[in-house]
């Protein structure tokens, strides 16, 4: 099918009020509608946050995060999803540990509120590093069904 990029399992994780989350699955159904954008918080409001941006289907919680990222494509969330005990602790270890084994492509925000500096990452604006994520998504997708 000439034209049409293949489906892929997205995954957006986030927690606290979600802010990051739902600017994410926004931003991605805005430019990719087709694709499924699956979101999971770490509490209820930031999975609601993500749900009412347009997420596809959305879960809460350690088990949810766990059994979604196994089989993800992509992983998109502030850089907090790889850091034990971040978001005050709403990211448990539990789900740190499962997206850094997860075999999907990792595209993370960084957001200062982690205390880790990226070497190399510049300091800019929250809504450039969203777009700047969903355009690295896209690519990807663009990738795969080339490949």
């Amino acid at each position: 099918m000439e034209g049409t990029i293949a489906q892929m399992k997205i995954v957006v994780i986030d927690g606290q009020g979600g802010g990051v989350g739902k600017a994410l699955v926004a931003e991605l159904k805005r430019r990719m509608p087709n694709q499924r954008v699956l979101c999971v918080g770490t509490n209820a409001m930031a999975t609601l946050a993500m749900i009412k941006a347009g997420a596809d289907a959305g879960a809460t919680g350690e088990n949810a995060a766990i059994v979604n990222v196994a089989s993800a494509d992509l992983i998109l969330g502030p850089i907090g999803i790889v850091l034990s005990n971040a978001m005050m602790g709403e990211l448990t270890p539990a789900i740190a540990d499962a997206v850094g084994r997860s075999e999907g492509t990792k595209l993370l925000i960084p957001v200062g509120k982690c205390h880790v500096k990226v070497a190399g990452a510049c300091d800019i604006p929250l809504n450039t590093a969203i777009e700047e994520a969903v355009n690295m998504a896209q690519a990807h997708i663009e990738e795969r069904e080339h490949n």
